[in-house]
């Protein structure tokens, strides 16, 4: 985090959100320190951090702590959220205005925009914040959250997230996305999916000089007899204000302008949509490649999600859920920030390194890193960033694979009831057979 954070943005944010504090033995950036570390290990366990703080504390000559999780539970559960979602920022921002200019779109910062799912333990408070999908039994199912993301085409950070229940009003994708709209800047970019291709999501971005790149709605009527023809399959058209939204104060709905001009393209068989409407500036092939690159989004969501853990988080409360989501994506910056580094030093795209070579590659180099000070770290870094720039993954266009599995799951039946009533029933089943 030194590497990308001045130490006085470290600084400040650590006594805005945290305040004083006692030097114990897990102050406050130790403890994330080993929370961070929790989330790039493939163990993941408490016990494991406890582990690693004792043999660092061994290592600098200091004396040793009880290796029991509790104290560092604890140390877990004061560490403020928002010293962990501060940072996480700070690190993907610093990021983004840190990398050569030359990785952007025609100069111009593209972002992508997607949600996903996590899961949790079922536990009651879990359950009261993050409910369980409504199809499911009451005691058969997990409770999940909902995570929207922005990441920067560029650097593959991301630059902020909103996170909330699956369920109930206001709670969904787009919703979520509109809290992160006041973050996009003049002048960005926004690939998302079809899904966002609707009037009040255009109007909101156009109004803060975002442009949209995305797919038209399969439910929206395609008619290229209509607009102002722009060239082949490509044309202006104009949208019409529709009614107002349950969601959005009468205000904000004056405001929204009667109608959007926006261009439709089709290209080898996709139609987009798009704010971008000079056909002498972007023509539709250009348009299509841009959008192409959308599919990274998912990508560094899988990253995250199957490469780093975070597809169940172990949290039990809702409080820990968050700050454990917070803290996987501040490590996952933190593993940009490393393939941003390489890639500059080695001029290559940081996209076009591999993101699992980086983090095996990290955790090989971690054991001796923590052992290593002054000059002896210094050339260990050297190495680990020079091994970094050469995970160049291969360039496959046009590459096919069909969305499903080859191997099958093993034939277990599915529970049907709560798993307390299970156990019962087979202890039942115990006492009759006796």
């Amino acid at each position: 985090m030194g590497e990308v954070l001045p130490t006085d943005v470290v600084a400040a944010a650590l006594e805005e959100e945290v305040g004083e504090f006692r030097e114990r033995i897990y102050p406050p950036m130790t403890t994330l320190g080993l929370f961070i570390g929790q989330a790039l290990s493939p163990d993941g366990a408490c016990q494991d951090a406890v582990a690693r703080h004792l043999s660092e504390r061994y290592s600098r000559g200091e004396a040793g702590c009880s290796l029991s999780t509790g104290p560092y539970c604890k140390a877990r559960q004061r560490l403020p959220l928002g010293l962990i979602s501060r940072l996480g920022v700070a690190v993907g921002e610093a990021l983004q205005r840190g990398s050569p200019r030359d990785w952007n779109w025609r100069g111009r910062s593209v972002k992508l925009m997607d949600g996903t799912t996590v899961s949790m333990p079922d536990t009651p408070a879990n359950q009261s914040v993050y409910p369980q999908s409504g199809v499911q039994k009451p005691g058969l199912g997990f409770p999940l959250a909902m995570l929207v993301g922005l990441i920067s085409l560029s650097t593959g950070a991301v630059l902020k997230w909103a996170l909330g229940p699956c369920r109930g009003k206001h709670t969904g994708e787009q919703a979520l996305f509109r809290t992160l709209m006041p973050y996009l800047e003049a002048g960005d970019v926004v690939l998302a999916d079809r899904y966002h291709c609707n009037y009040f999501t255009v109007a909101l971005l156009l109004e803060r000089g975002v442009d949209l790149v995305t797919r038209q709605h399969q439910r929206r009527l395609t008619d290229f007899r209509r607009g102002r023809r722009l060239g082949r399959r490509d044309r202006l058209v104009q949208w019409q204000r529709p009614q107002r939204p349950s969601w959005m104060d009468a205000q904000t709905y004056a405001r929204m302008p009667e109608r959007l001009t926006l261009r439709q393209t089709e290209i080898a068989g996709r139609i987009l949509v798009t704010t971008l409407t000079d056909a002498r500036s972007v023509s539709p092939q250009e348009l299509d490649a841009l959008y192409n690159r959308r599919w990274q989004v998912e990508v560094d969501l899988r990253s995250i999600k199957a490469e780093m853990g975070m597809d169940i988080v172990r949290a039990k409360s809702p409080d820990m859920v968050d700050k454990e989501i917070a803290v996987y994506l501040l490590a996952y910056n933190l593993v940009c920030a490393l393939m941003t580094r390489a890639g500059a030093a080695a001029d290559v795209l940081a996209r076009a390194l591999s993101f699992k070579g980086t983090l095996q590659l990290l955790l090989a180099f971690q054991q001796h890193l923590r052992l290593s000070a002054g000059r002896s770290a210094t050339i260990m870094t050297a190495h680990l960033i020079g091994a970094i720039s050469m995970l160049v993954l291969p360039i496959r266009p046009g590459r096919v694979e069909p969305h499903a599995i080859k191997r099958r799951p093993k034939n277990h039946p599915l529970l049907m009831v709560p798993r307390r009533l299970a156990r019962a029933a087979i202890l039942r089943a115990r006492e009759a057979a006796a």
